[in-house]
């Protein structure tokens, strides 16, 4: 098992969840973070910290695809292990629905 970033995190960018991260596999880019599945511990402290709750363990169904993003984006983006304030509408874009396609998927 392991933990992934989903949808919800895009255009919010909570980073609450790297602080207590004991392994340092979050990674960050310029909307979203992501975990890399094959460094994460499943050790789930991350989860209950994500106010956006955009951190699912990939035994959920249907979190195959993330696991992919989280997996390929992770190689390509910058580690952070230190909590930075949250996107500026955060607030406003949490639980949009599809920010990933729209927002994301074209820049990548």
């Amino acid at each position: 098992m392991t933990y992934v970033v989903t949808d919800n995190c895009v255009a919010c960018k909570y980073t609450d969840c790297v602080e207590v991260c004991p392994v340092d596999c979050f990674y960050e880019g310029e909307l979203m973070l992501v975990i890399n599945p094959d460094e994460c511990i499943d050790c789930g402290v991350c989860e209950p910290e994500c106010p956006a709750d955009a951190i699912k363990p990939d035994t959920e169904g249907g979190l195959e695809d993330w696991v992919a993003i989280n997996r390929d984006l992770s190689a390509r983006w910058p580690v952070i292990n230190t909590r930075k304030d949250p996107l500026p509408k955060a607030d406003e874009m949490d639980g949009v629905p599809n920010k990933f396609e729209t927002l994301v998927a074209a820049k990548t």
